[in-house]
């Protein structure tokens, strides 16, 4: 069992001893198990299903699940440790746990019944992965402009309607889809459905092909006439939109922990390559140019985390962090895509081919200050909060 044993007003940075044993053992996994792979899925688009089926064998696709439902009891925190220590080796990786965990599982827990918990936390727990379909065409920042349609049929609703950006759905078999119950009642119409990949009507469609966090899939999700009972709605009828917005909330942070672990990564990276390589008859280390490039990164990293672990912090204490949230995923996005520019240009010419890591990083960078709310959106959270 992994025990919340985080002590009272201790420093962000200093981790609880299950915490610290925790972190050790998923960067040991990402190290071993994952790095080798980082190329191979990059290049093929896919996260092998074996790699999948470690991450359940792990437990860190169960993290915050009771152990009465064959999860790992942790906690939030523990969810961001496993988000950052995968995304240090590769984000996508990370993204699939991280949509597991701070998405899906996080709503069923908060949201579900009963009934919902008992028939899908332990399947979330032990060999099935989720996802969380919102986004539309025409529904991105917007994100309660949705057209999807659920009509009531008596003993249960009809789904009709496309989804589009969705992560994890090449994997998932287990999907929260936001649809509307009545379109002119705007937001207060949408409602959660929980849609299994084998519901009648329900097909996963297009592939993308993205420019960075490749492995990750992203698809379309069709919805023609899908069926789906009664009892897989999520919370209430019409209180989607509370689901919706408090979900994402939580999930950002998780971005957070993504975009840090990418950071760290990319300067790991470049501390390394710049000790190695000689120039000019010393280790490019050992200019002091270099040296206050990679000390300025170093700071802004160190910043990122405490955002990131203070918004964690926060959210488990069970206080406020809706600003907090926003402030954590901004910060952590742009750092993560200046440090990882930063390794890019360290490398040098080594750096625009595949045959090193950074030029993957810098790629996967880009989408922090895009999905869960762009960066233009924690801005306008942070200044209603500020501005009251």
């Amino acid at each position: 069992m992994i025990e919340d044993t985080a002590e009272h007003g201790s420093p962000l940075t200093v981790l609880a001893e299950d915490e610290t044993i925790f972190r050790e053992s998923v960067r040991e996994f990402a190290d071993a198990q994952v790095r080798p792979l980082v190329r191979e899925m990059d290049e093929h688009a896919k996260i092998p299903r074996a790699l999948i089926d470690r991450l359940f064998e792990l437990g860190v696709m169960g993290i915050e699940i009771p152990e009465s439902y064959g999860g790992s009891g942790g906690t939030f925190f523990h969810a961001v440790l496993a988000v950052e220590e995968l995304s240090r080796v590769d984000p996508s990786v990370g993204v699939l746990v991280d949509v597991q965990n701070t998405l899906v599982i996080n709503a069923l827990l908060r949201w579900g019944n009963d009934d919902i918990k008992r028939r899908y936390l332990p399947r979330l727990a032990s060999n099935i992965v989720g996802a969380y379909a919102l986004s539309e065409a025409g529904s991105g920042s917007d994100a309660f402009a949705l057209t999807t349609r659920a009509r009531d049929d008596g003993d249960g609703f009809t789904l009709t309607g496309r989804k589009l950006w969705i992560t994890n759905a090449n994997e998932a078999d287990l999907f929260i889809v936001f649809a509307t119950i009545d379109p002119e009642a705007g937001y207060r119409g949408i409602t959660a459905f929980l849609v299994e990949r084998g519901f009648p009507g329900f097909t996963v469609g297009k592939k993308e092909d993205k420019l960075g966090i490749r492995a990750s899939s992203t698809c379309e999700l069709i919805l023609e006439e899908c069926r789906v009972p009664r009892e897989n709605v999520l919370g209430e009828l019409g209180k989607g939109y509370k689901t919706a917005i408090e979900t994402l909330n939580e999930g950002r942070i998780g971005i957070g922990a993504q975009m840090i672990g990418l950071a760290k990564g990319a300067l790991e990276h470049a501390i390394v390559y710049t000790k190695a390589r000689r120039q000019f008859g010393k280790a490019i280390a050992d200019f002091q140019s270099v040296q206050h490039q990679l000390a300025r990164a170093a700071v802004d990293v160190e910043a990122a985390t405490l955002a990131v672990y203070n918004a964690a912090r926060l959210r488990e204490a069970g206080r406020p962090f809706l600003t907090e949230a926003a402030i954590c995923k901004i910060l952590s996005s742009e750092v993560a895509e200046r440090v990882a520019s930063l390794a890019v240009n360290l490398f040098g010419g080594n750096s625009f081919v595949k045959e090193y890591p950074v030029e993957k990083l810098y790629r996967d960078a880009k989408i922090g200050q895009i999905y869960e709310g762009t960066s233009n959106l924690q801005l306008q959270t942070i200044a209603k909060q500020i501005l009251g």
